[in-house]
């Protein structure tokens, strides 16, 4: 039985590049369902904590850096975990052409409803730094795929928040967070069976 359930699997493989909060909610929400399951997580930062959570959870993991990206170690890398899916989870560097030309299926969270708040350097805690100063009522997050551009993939889902009552861009990163934590991993599982 178990080997019929297996065959059917998506291989998920994620990109962060932080704590991987987000990488933590996506491995549990899997290891429940048959849907998926999480074969790696590629970091580019040897110490980022998402690299522990990986070790926890008897995942392997991948360290590189923005040279190794670029030029064919990840690449190679990910053609022994064959991913039917490619999550970028708090993933800070851009990513290149030559692998979305092989896997296609790339997907990002972004902390804000684009096409607001979006582009290059506007992650994390600058997005909700940002949002605060301008005043905004609400917030959210944006799951889109990944295209050549920052940012600008095509929109798969969108959820709004109000901030309002936020005084503090780490009040809204709060926020954002459970937003985050509530929908990612719901809106991959959508993905994995288009």
């Amino acid at each position: 039985m178990w080997e019929e359930i297996n065959t059917e699997m998506k291989n998920i493989v994620l990109f962060a590049s932080g704590n991987g909060s987000n990488a933590e909610e996506i491995i549990r929400y899997f290891k429940k369902n048959n849907q998926g399951t999480v074969v790696a997580i590629f970091s580019n930062k040897p110490d980022a904590k998402v690299l522990e959570r990986a070790k926890n959870h008897d995942i392997p993991s991948v360290v590189f850096n923005k040279t190794q990206l670029n030029e064919g170690f990840v690449l190679e890398q990910l053609h022994q975990f064959q991913p039917d899916l490619i999550v970028l989870a708090g993933f800070l560097l851009k990513f290149p052409e030559s692998i979305l030309k092989e896997y296609p299926k790339v997907i990002n969270i972004h902390p804000a409803l684009l096409p607001k708040y979006g582009g290059k350097g506007m992650y994390g805690m600058n997005v909700h730094q940002a949002v605060l100063e301008n005043k905004e009522k609400e917030t959210g997050i944006t799951i889109h795929y990944v295209n050549e551009h920052y940012d600008e993939g095509e929109f798969i889902f969108q959820k709004s928040v109000n901030i309002e009552d936020c005084k503090t861009a780490e009040e809204i990163a709060h926020k954002i967070h459970e937003l985050e934590h509530q929908y990612f991993p719901e809106v991959i599982a959508s993905v994995l069976m288009k």
